[in-house]
């Protein structure tokens, strides 16, 4: 039976979560967890998953702890697992160093693991208090948690636009629309998740690198271009760059076959994916990547590719970059056609944040219910 939580467990619970947010965007397709062992009020270890999803969290910060983790309690932001991978199950590892009692927010959700890694550790005379912080934890492991569930990653999506919601004026110029802060900021945003992704129109007119720059990021995100025929530059910034960096390229039944050969020659790695309606179909899209292990996706456009996420309702996260310049109706818009006929019918999302960057503003949003 679950006890009554203690007033120090959110504290050290809390140093648990933001432990495994280091390693957000680099452990996929295992969670990013984060563990502190605490004994008689003293932290003695701390852990987080490391990049590749291994070592686990619970075993680095067991091997900092050494053997003051007999008697010593572990906060972990995730239930241990309790299956025997590439690593022991963290369960059992736990239980020969002594641990003697165990705080964590959520079971995992894995078929391989839920509930069993509570019960491996209270069978071992361990003490168990779940339920701390819990809807933190939800958040943070929610692509992990999206992916079991349904299949697919958890998509943020992106837009980055002038007041009246141009991206670009009607000649394609759109350097830059927001200021340094802001971009910097996406930079910061693309780490936190496994893959960047974009559209082939994107990609064709501001050849794109989708790397993470300026932050000292050594492990970088896969990127993605979803393209149904292929039609990309091969002496981009992408191709040249593919054998450097993961390149991604999701394309149509129909995509030429020395298209495929010449980019799968470059590095890159070709997913064949379902179409409807003349492109890719994002549910499709989506499947396949949750398949190749993805769980948080993020999504900075073009227009075509944003319109066909939010149409099939797959977008988890809205982020808004909004500038105060104005381009006008000849612009390119953010957005492709929604075929929406009536109002009611198009997608909502409620505010969660809004907050200047720069003299830019950034604004937050997820879908409505």
């Amino acid at each position: 039976m679950t006890r009554a939580v203690r007033w120090s467990d959110q504290t050290y619970m809390a140093l648990a979560l933001s432990l495994g947010r280091r390693g957000q965007g680099q452990t996929w397709p295992n969670p990013a967890v984060g563990c502190v062992i605490v004994r008689d009020g003293r932290i003695i270890g701390r852990g987080w998953t490391a990049p590749g999803g291994r070592p686990h969290a619970e075993p680095q910060a067991l091997a900092r702890a050494g053997e003051a983790a007999r008697g010593a309690t572990a906060y972990v932001s995730l239930e241990p697992c309790a299956h025997h991978g590439k690593t022991p199950p963290c369960a059992d590892t736990l239980i020969k160093a002594g641990i003697s009692r165990v705080v964590a927010p959520l079971q995992d959700s894995d078929p391989r693991v839920s509930g069993r890694g509570f019960a491996m550790l209270r069978a071992a005379g361990v003490e168990v208090t779940t339920g701390v912080m819990a809807d933190q934890a939800a958040r943070d492991l929610a692509g992990f948690f999206l992916r079991i569930r349904e299949g697919r990653p958890r998509v943020t999506l992106k837009l980055a636009s002038s007041f009246d919601g141009r991206i670009a004026t009607a000649t394609g110029d759109s350097q830059w629309i927001t200021g340094p802060a802001a971009r910097r900021a996406v930079h910061a945003m693309r780490a936190r998740h496994d893959a960047v992704m974009v559209g082939a129109g994107t990609a064709r007119a501001d050849d794109p690198t989708l790397t993470v720059r300026g932050l000292g990021i050594t492990r970088q995100p896969v990127r993605i271009v979803v393209s149904r025929r292929l039609d990309l530059p091969l002496s981009g910034n992408l191709a040249q760059s593919a054998a450097d960096v993961p390149l991604w390229l999701c394309h149509g039944p129909d995509a030429d076959p020395r298209l495929i050969e010449a980019w799968s020659g470059l590095g890159a790695r070709l997913i064949p994916c379902a179409t409807t309606a003349g492109q890719i179909d994002a549910s499709a899209l989506l499947q396949e990547l949750g398949q190749a292990g993805l769980t948080s996706v993020f999504c900075e456009g073009g227009g075509a590719l944003a319109a066909s996420l939010l149409s099939a309702g797959l977008v988890d996260e809205l982020i808004g970059f909004t500038a105060g310049v104005m381009i006008g109706a000849e612009g390119q818009p953010a957005l492709g056609a929604l075929g929406l006929s009536h109002l009611a019918s198009a997608p909502r999302f409620d505010l969660i944040e809004s907050r200047a960057i720069g003299p830019d503003i950034l604004h937050r949003w997820v879908p409505q219910g």
